[in-house]
């Protein structure tokens, strides 16, 4: 009898978890990828991503003088929304791992005049470089389900650790929850082929969130290409 996955803190993870595609690709290779596309990321995935971007960024409904962090900010349209969001009296922070990514976004932060509230690192979310208690609020989007599966309870750990308490955050990713259908076994096929074009795969959201020890306070169902997305917005207590 096969031993339960565990995560990286230890923790034996559920057994739902264990039926995610795992994610094969080195992060060395991930980052190399997205330096490669990063100049045609807009136009590869604008109309893929920005309904549900918006909606999560109604969401989490960041707030005049807020200090926010986005993970995974890519080339930085999100950044830019929540900048204007908390004002001149908040703080926006971003951290991506790729340095294509972070080049194009500080170029469309400086361009929109707001380099002095948005500050963005180039560096790995499974680690973040932020003290404990700091951020009021955290938004992903399409973010969480590119690490791997062991490797996602460390990333939202590390979010529960930078959030002050009340904190919220916000996930948009692509869900598995549900009747595993033919677009969901064709996109799972392709992830599986071709790891560095179809690097996203549906996770667990809602589950995985909770299991990070955090309160659900909204979900909603979305869908793409005929594939689950769910946007769970959630507190640290």
């Amino acid at each position: 009898m096969p031993l339960p996955l565990k995560d990286t803190t230890g923790k034996s993870m559920p057994k739902n978890e264990t039926e995610i595609t795992r994610v094969t690709r080195s992060k060395e290779e991930a980052k190399a990828s997205y330096n490669r596309i990063s100049k045609w990321y807009d136009l590869l995935t604008a109309r893929f991503e920005s309904k549900y971007r918006d909606v999560g960024l109604q969401k989490l409904s960041a707030k005049e003088g807020e200090i926010v962090l986005e993970v995974g900010f890519g080339t930085g349209h999100c950044i830019l929304a929540l900048a204007q969001s908390v004002g001149n009296s908040g703080k926006v922070y971003g951290i991506d791992i790729s340095e294509g990514m972070c080049n194009i976004a500080r170029s469309r932060v400086k361009e929109a005049g707001l380099s002095e509230r948005v500050k963005l690192k180039c560096d790995d979310a499974a680690k973040l470089p932020f003290e404990a208690n700091f951020f009021d609020a955290i938004f992903m989007c399409f973010t969480l389900e590119l690490f791997d599966t062991p490797e996602i309870p460390t990333v939202l750990h590390e979010c529960q650790r930078v959030l002050r308490s009340g904190g919220r955050i916000c996930v948009v990713a692509m869900s598995k929850k549900g009747k595993v259908g033919l677009m969901m076994r064709l996109y799972e096929w392709l992830h599986k082929k071709f790891p560095n074009y179809f690097d996203c795969r549906p996770i667990f959201v809602q589950k995985t969130v909770e299991d990070a020890d955090f309160l659900i306070l909204d979900v909603t169902k979305m869908s793409v290409w005929g594939l689950p997305v769910e946007i769970v917005v959630a507190r640290k207590v």
